[in-house]
């Protein structure tokens, strides 16, 4: 096996720093233009994870409020950063988070428009089941909560009790 000279092994971690790093591979202070462009691209796609996410909750598009066109989104900006040349360690973060951000936003976008739209209300709970997996000490439960139209909605609740002599519980429960 031969050893590989020390100016090969050199251009080689050249090669693969500036593969890892892209542009940002530089002594000193970020140029401008760089900095501007990392704050619009990163606003661009939050932006636009959220705002997607916002307006499938809202007009009830579930591929829009699932979190799939978030998804699509964190995904556009990470080709974007791959086709400007940027560094792989930015392009894994930036993939990262939007697809935190992107699988974050749905729950959040409907509590927002729920409460925005005032149809928090309280239902009655017809059953009520100890979380699988959940430590006693935890106290979470899911409850059962029958919909408008008929059917049976299971959520996480509180505060429920139960009656002893019919084993079902007499509390309500907010449903939304």
């Amino acid at each position: 096996m031969t050893v590989p000279s020390q100016e090969v092994v050199s251009h080689l971690l050249a090669h693969l720093r500036a593969a890892v790093w892209g542009p940002t591979e530089f002594v000193g202070a970020s140029p401008w233009r760089l900095v501007v462009g990392g704050v619009v691209t990163g606003c661009a796609a939050a932006g636009g994870i959220v705002g997607l996410t916002v307006a499938g909750a809202w007009t009830g598009r579930p591929a829009l409020a699932g979190g799939e066109a978030g998804l699509v989104c964190a995904a556009a900006t990470a080709l974007y950063l791959v086709l400007v040349r940027a560094g792989r360690a930015l392009v894994g973060i930036a993939a990262l988070l939007g697809v935190c951000l992107a699988l974050q936003a749905p729950p959040a976008a409907a509590g927002v428009v729920l409460a925005e739209r005032g149809r928090v209300q309280f239902a009655e709970v017809t059953s009520v089941e100890r979380e699988s997996g959940s430590p006693k000490d935890r106290g979470r439960n899911l409850c059962s909560v029958v919909g408008a139209d008929g059917v049976r909605i299971w959520r996480g609740c509180k505060d429920a009790t139960h009656s002893p002599e019919t084993r079902s519980p007499s509390s309500t429960a907010p449903k939304g």
